[in-house]
């Protein structure tokens, strides 16, 4: 989750235009387009959702990074669940 109130609008601003993005296609299929047109825009819903996927990530792991560079002791449990979830994301 985003933790400022800026990153919180970047976010919310992404998902609103993969939502976009989302409805263009859903209304491009009802309407018979062509399978050209429609495969691009699933590849520009795949990008969006990357990005998307990548922002928050990326706010993830700063936070994290901080906590772990203030943390006293092992950090062994959070690097772990970092690696975990990068390894998810990139599958």
């Amino acid at each position: 989750m985003p933790h400022s109130v800026e990153e919180k609008k970047r976010v919310l601003a992404r998902v609103r235009r993969v939502r976009g993005q989302l409805d263009a296609l859903e209304n491009a299929l009802e309407s018979g387009a062509e399978c050209g047109p429609i495969l691009q825009q699933i590849a520009a819903v795949r990008g969006a959702i990357n990005g998307l996927m990548a922002g928050v990530l990326e706010s993830h792991l700063r936070e994290e990074f901080s906590h772990l560079a203030n943390a006293k002791g092992t950090p062994e449990k959070s690097i772990d669940e970092v690696v975990s979830l990068v390894r998810s994301y990139l599958r």
